[in-house]
C-alpha cells in the first residue's frame, strides 16, 4: 500500500504514511500558461491510498487529475474536508445537488471512499462507491485534556453540533450543554448555556466546521457578559473565511484550534490516526 496526496493534504498524507507504515509517494506539481494544472506521480503500487481535501476548485481538479494517474490500481480515496457537502439540497428549480455532483465525479476510478467528519452524513449516499466517515472526537478530547483546561464546559453552537462536541466531552466526562439564541428585541440577541451556567468556568465551543465564525464570535462576547473565565473554539475543519481566525480573536477566544483536514497554522490534531483506522 501506497499513500499519494494533492498539495492541499501533504501534511496529513505523510502523517497517514507515518501512521500506517504505508510508501509515501513523490508528487511534482506545475501548471500550463494557460493556467491548467499539471501533475507527476513517482513509481505507484496495486493499492493505493488517495488524499485530497477539497477546498477550492483548483483542490478539485488536482484531486480528479490524481485519481487518474493512479488508474489500474485498487484507490482508496480520502477526503479529509469534501467541499460543496454543505450544498447538499435543491431549494429551487434549476440548482444543482452540488454535493452530488462532486461525490459522483471523484467516485470515478476508486473502490471505496473515506471521509473526516462530514457536516452531514447522508452526503455519504451520494457516492457511486460505499463510503463511510470517521469522527475526531476522540481526537479533540484528548488533545483537550491535555491544554490544562480546568474541568471546562463544552458548548455546541447549534443543535446541529449537539451530537459532536457530546462526543468531545464524553472522552473525559466533561459538562457539556448547547447555546441558545433568543431574540430579545430588532436590535438585541441573547445568546447562553441552554441549561448550565458559564459563570466562572471555562469554555471551550465546539464544531465541526469554523467557516466566518460570525456565530461563535457573538457568543464568546455574550459568555464573558455572563461571567465565563474564558473561552477557546475548537472545530475539525478550520475554513476560517472572511477572516474569521483574527475576528474570533478580537471577541476574545484565547485560543482556536483546528486539525489538518484543512492545514492551518492552528491545526494542533491529526485526522491521521482517525483514518488509519478507518482503513483497516
Amino acid at each position: 500500500m501506497k499513500v499519494v496526496s494533492t498539495q492541499y493534504s501533504q501534511i496529513l498524507a505523510a502523517r497517514l504514511a507515518k501512521e500506517t507504515g504505508y510508501e509515501l509517494v513523490d508528487v511534482r506539481f506545475s501548471r500550463f500558461p494557460d493556467g491548467e494544472l499539471y501533475l507527476k506521480t513517482g513509481a505507484g503500487g496495486d493499492d493505493m491510498v488517495v488524499v485530497g481535501s477539497i477546498t477550492g476548485s483548483d483542490a478539485l481538479v488536482e484531486l480528479l487529475l490524481l485519481i487518474d494517474a493512479c488508474q489500474g490500481a485498487e484507490v482508496t480515496l480520502v477526503i479529509p474536508y469534501m467541499g460543496y457537502a454543505r450544498q447538499d439540497k435543491q431549494f429551487s428549480p434549476g440548482e444543482p445537488l452540488s454535493a452530488r455532483a462532486i461525490a459522483q465525479a471523484i467516485s470515478q476510478g476508486v473502490t471505496r471512499a473515506l471521509l473526516v467528519n462530514v457536516h452531514d452524513p447522508g452526503v455519504l449516499r451520494f457516492f457511486r462507491v460505499p463510503a463511510t466517515q470517521v469522527s475526531l472526537a476522540p481526537e479533540i478530547g484528548t488533545f483537550l485534556e491535555h491544554t490544562g483546561l480546568s474541568d471546562p464546559l463544552i458548548l455546541a453552537p447549534d443543535d446541529g453540533a449537539v451530537q459532536f462536541a457530546s462526543a468531545v466531552a464524553a472522552e473525559n466526562g466533561w459538562d457539556t450543554d448547547q447555546l441558545e439564541k433568543t431574540r430579545v428585541s430588532a436590535e438585541e440577541v441573547r445568546m447562553e448555556p441552554k441549561n448550565l451556567c458559564a459563570d466562572g468556568r471555562n469554555v471551550v465551543i465546539i464544531d465541526d466546521i469554523i467557516s466566518t465564525g460570525g456565530t461563535l464570535a457573538m457568543a464568546t462576547r455574550l459568555l464573558y457578559e455572563q461571567g465565563a473565565a474564558d473561552v477557546s473554539a475548537a472545530c475539525v475543519h478550520g475554513v476560517f473565511a472572511g477572516g474569521a481566525y483574527a475576528r474570533l480573536l478580537a471577541s476574545g477566544v484565547r485560543s482556536v484550534f483546528c486539525s489538518d483536514t484543512i492545514e492551518r497554522g492552528c491545526s494542533v490534531y491529526s485526522a491521521a490516526r482517525m483514518v488509519m483506522n478507518g482503513l483497516l
